[in-house]
């Protein structure tokens, strides 16, 4: 096959640490054809910019374009604008691609006709607790069905991991919109299926994710995810399924037991459930791993289930208010 030429997108932000790394795994990817890096760097309080600026006056296939406001979205389409090729590839700044991720990509695009591919989110954790979160998050009891956490067989589907996209399906769609500032590949993957192109999951391409530090981070990055899976359901419609809907369910029924308990005391069956499942789910998780980090599972798959509940209860109805779709309902016909 003709190998087209590909460029690789990076928003970064306080990336420091992992960029230069991250960057080397782009350029020394297996891959036939032409490579370009496009960073779109925020406002850091670190050095990345330094890192960035550094790594593209040592080799004239790195670009750095600003981002001013530091948001994710509007990186993704700065770096895109300024870039060349026909595919496009995202990648986060912390991101380690394996040496045959571009070559996969590509030649699943040309086999399957897709506009989007992407594969698994291999969370690895170095410390007990980031690997109890990288054993809750590759599980179905932690998030569900989505194969881009917990894999599986490689065909259509709604959302993936990052994605290597046609341009021509960008272009199609208008890119990323900036209002959302999580949960943006969801949303845009939804407009490129609604168009009529197809996203496709390749469990070949796995990419190594570091889970959050800490309780507190853990929690905060779940809440902001369910609060912006509400505004996506909100915005397109029959988006929403039992999967998404089984956090805030939980939620709002262990609440109720906890409080009900107190009048009706077999309400209080149903948080002392949902414990007893999430700790009998936690052995086989656990099986390999360090004692803290056995003992830390059922911690980390509460905390996010219950911050993704919370989230999408309390997701303001004015959030996102400011997409392009919102927008475009409240034009006059």
């Amino acid at each position: 096959m003709t190998w087209p030429a590909v460029s690789v997108v990076m928003p970064v932000l306080n990336e420091e640490r992992h960029l230069a790394q991250a960057v080397r795994h782009v350029l020394a990817q297996e891959y036939p054809g032409d490579l370009e890096v496009v960073l779109a760097v925020g406002p850091s309080t670190d050095r990345t910019r330094e890192v960035a600026d550094t790594l593209a006056a040592a080799d004239p296939r790195v670009k750095v374009v600003d981002n001013p406001t530091g948001r994710t979205p509007a990186g993704l389409n700065a770096a895109i604008a300024a870039s060349s090729h026909s595919i496009v590839a995202r990648i986060d700044g912390h991101a380690m691609m394996p040496p045959d991720y571009l070559a996969v990509a590509v030649r699943t695009i040309e086999e399957t006709g897709a506009d989007n591919v992407g594969g698994i989110m291999a969370a690895e954790g170095e410390t007990p607790w980031e690997k109890a979160v990288a054993a809750a998050m590759t599980s179905k009891i932690g998030v569900g069905n989505a194969r881009f956490h917990t894999g599986g067989e490689g065909g259509p589907a709604d959302t993936v991991y990052l994605g290597v996209f046609r341009r021509t399906a960008l272009e199609r769609v208008g890119g990323y919109d900036e209002a959302f500032l999580r949960a943006q590949d969801w949303e845009m993957n939804h407009r490129i299926r609604s168009t009529g192109g197809v996203v496709w999951f390749e469990p070949r391409m796995r990419v190594s994710y570091r889970p959050r530090p800490s309780v507190g981070a853990l929690a905060k990055q779940y809440f902001n995810y369910g609060r912006w899976r509400r505004v996506v359901a909100r915005q397109h419609k029959g988006t929403i399924n039992l999967r998404y809907l089984a956090p805030p369910l939980a939620v709002l029924g262990i609440a109720v037991g906890l409080v009900g308990g107190f009048w009706l005391w077999p309400l209080w069956l149903v948080p002392g459930a949902y414990a007893a499942a999430i700790a009998g789910a936690a052995v086989p998780l656990g099986r390999g791993l360090p004692a803290r980090a056995r003992l830390s599972i059922p911690v980390a798959l509460a905390t996010m289930h219950m911050a993704w509940g919370i989230g999408f209860i309390t997701s303001p109805p004015g959030l996102g208010a400011d997409s392009r779709v919102a927008q475009t309902r409240r034009e006059p016909a």
